[in-house]
């Protein structure tokens, strides 16, 4: 698929939420979301996403040949009994921000924090702790300064990340690895679903090149992470 990249504005206006949705995956990764959100294996799922449209009108082909099962969005339901996030804390690069809870927008583009300073749980996927992937995304700069996850690419394989959830519980999860994507290059399925027998949490923002000329960052962090207690 194919898609305009867009970024983060460092030196105009602060964005609209739509622009800053795009910005802070990445276009490529926006675009992968946009014909793939993710399916929460432990819970019913409400009917598969087929037509989804791009956060701004840019050329987008649509392709649905993910491997794996296809992908579809968990209804409310599925996930509203169960602890919610409500608290990040990653101590080896010095985070700690309270969580929002994170959809899509009306066009099917997926939520991101309107807020900088702060993180978001993917709320229609798996908690943190659920089997599958849960996914917190933040941004990692903007128009005033770095963001909240500005330091996320300085996590190393063993590190610890802390999750506490609404029912007074907290999730560990050690860093497995480290990966940064190209945006055209972004695995929203694996990402995003993760697989049934791990329960694992990924930690997504922007990173790579910044190029303002080409719309922005180029690429995306990922940090994935697994369930240690």
């Amino acid at each position: 698929m194919s898609m305009t990249p867009v970024g983060p504005q460092h030196r105009r206006r602060r964005p609209t939420r739509r622009v800053v949705a795009a910005s802070l995956l990445g276009a490529g990764a926006v675009a992968a979301l946009t014909v793939a959100l993710l399916m929460d294996v432990a819970a019913p799922v409400r009917d598969e996403v087929s037509q989804l449209s791009p956060t701004r009108p840019y050329p987008l082909t649509a392709q649905r040949d993910f491997s794996g099962p296809a992908v579809s969005v968990p209804s409310a339901s599925s996930t509203g009994t169960r602890p919610a996030p409500t608290r990040l804390a990653v101590a080896s690069i010095g985070v700690t921000t309270d969580l929002v809870d994170l959809g899509v927008n009306q066009d099917n583009t997926v939520e991101v924090p309107s807020d900088p300073s702060l993180a978001g749980w993917f709320s229609l996927g798996t908690p943190p702790g659920g089997r599958g992937s849960a996914v917190i995304l933040g941004h990692v700069d903007s128009v005033d300064g770095p963001a909240v996850f500005a330091r996320l690419k300085h996590l190393r394989r063993g590190d610890v990340v802390v999750v506490d959830l609404s029912d007074g519980t907290a999730r560990r999860f050690r860093v497995e690895r480290v990966v940064t994507y190209a945006n055209a290059e972004f695995p929203a399925q694996q990402v995003y679903a993760g697989t049934e027998s791990r329960r694992l949490l990924n930690l997504v923002t922007c990173g790579g090149e910044y190029d303002a000329e080409r719309g922005g960052w180029q690429s995306n962090v990922v940090v994935y992470t697994e369930l240690i207690g």
